[in-house]
């Protein structure tokens, strides 16, 4: 009995047993005493998803943390207590992942889902500390390096797309550097002749159970607008006209099928692939792209005629310098070794 209270504790032997009486009166002292309580993880990771986590981020942020625990946490702590995971369980994950073949970039947010589930059971006095703190990391070997076309491969590609449907959607990404969601997503409202700016409100997004829908864009700075040039407003313009539909509204989207509806990711992607798959049958050596290489070459292109790093970071819509900074390590090596003749008279 202990202030009027009776708790249980074992130990082998009575010294171990007075050393566990003197660190439950600390506990008790200082407010530290947790009084563990039975309940498994998964359970856990379901209240605190739909509870702690629902409404205070995005749909699709919902979706990846569900998707990640469904393929990653549960088959290995699903059911388990979660007074009795411990860092040594939580490096065994990591390193189990690491030799599956996921990247370091997966654990980290796997590690972070994990963190913020355990962190929240702590407040709530499930668990006395959480293992998270007791693992590391592991470290990243090699930086993926940036892809880009260069200026032939866009050139070529965009010969070869010319009687694609979806020629008008890649050319307004390579002048735009807009996302695939963010450019699925734009609407007739969305371009705003008076201003002469794009508004990037939207991101198109599908979940297997609910179809189609709208979220906010990535970031808050990736809700902004894009200068609205001659060529890009010809571009949409002619997009407006593509399928001759009888009646427009300003909420149909502007990239869409011939039915009028949204566009999937895996339809641009398989156009893609198309348009490369004709490209190297004429015998020429072009490797298999995504859509977010149209991204990288918008950038790069604007790097080289010299666009202003805090500029290129407001019209990609990124949320810090450091990552637009990044993309200057790798631009074309045309550009390194012009930028490096400019120089050589110095020495």
């Amino acid at each position: 009995m202990i202030n009027g209270e009776r708790y249980l504790i074992h130990g082998k032997t009575i010294t171990e047993v007075q050393k566990q009486v003197a660190d439950l009166k600390y506990k008790l002292d200082h407010g530290l005493f947790v009084e563990k309580r039975e309940i498994i993880f998964g359970e856990w990771f379901d209240t605190w998803l739909h509870e702690y986590k629902k409404g205070c981020v995005k749909i699709g942020t919902i979706a990846a943390y569900q998707k990640y625990y469904n393929g990653c946490i549960k088959q290995r702590f699903g059911n388990v207590y979660i007074n009795q995971i411990r860092g040594e369980h939580i490096q065994k994950l990591y390193n189990e992942l690491l030799k599956e073949g996921y990247a370091v970039s997966s654990i980290k947010v796997i590690s972070a889902i994990l963190n913020g589930c355990f962190s929240q059971a702590l407040k709530n006095g499930l668990i006395e500390r959480n293992p998270i703190a007791a693992a590391t990391l592991p470290r990243q070997t090699s930086t993926a390096v940036r892809q880009a076309l260069t200026k032939e491969q866009q050139e070529l590609f965009m010969n070869y797309a010319e009687d694609s449907y979806l020629y008008n959607l890649f050319a307004v990404m390579l002048r735009t550097g807009l996302r695939s969601g963010e450019v699925r997503g734009l609407k007739y409202r969305d371009i705003d002749k008076k201003k002469n700016v794009i508004h990037v409100r939207r991101t198109l997004k599908y979940l297997e159970h609910r179809g189609y829908f709208e979220d906010t864009p990535k970031t808050n700075t990736s809700k902004r607008d894009i200068p609205l040039t001659k060529d890009i407003l010809a571009l949409l313009e002619a997009q407006c006209a593509f399928w001759g539909f009888d009646i427009i509204k300003l909420d149909t989207y502007l990239f869409c099928n011939e039915k009028g509806e949204p566009l999937s990711r895996e339809r641009v992607q398989g156009e893609i692939n198309r348009i490369i798959k004709r490209i190297n049958n004429d015998g020429h050596d072009f490797k298999r792209i995504t859509p977010h290489i149209f991204r990288h070459t918008f950038a790069t292109r604007a790097i080289e005629a010299g666009m202003q790093p805090q500029v290129l970071k407001t019209i990609l819509g990124h949320s810090s310098l450091a990552m637009t900074m990044d993309l200057y390590s790798h631009v074309m090596d045309d550009v390194k070794s012009d930028e490096m003749e400019k120089i050589s008279n110095a020495f």
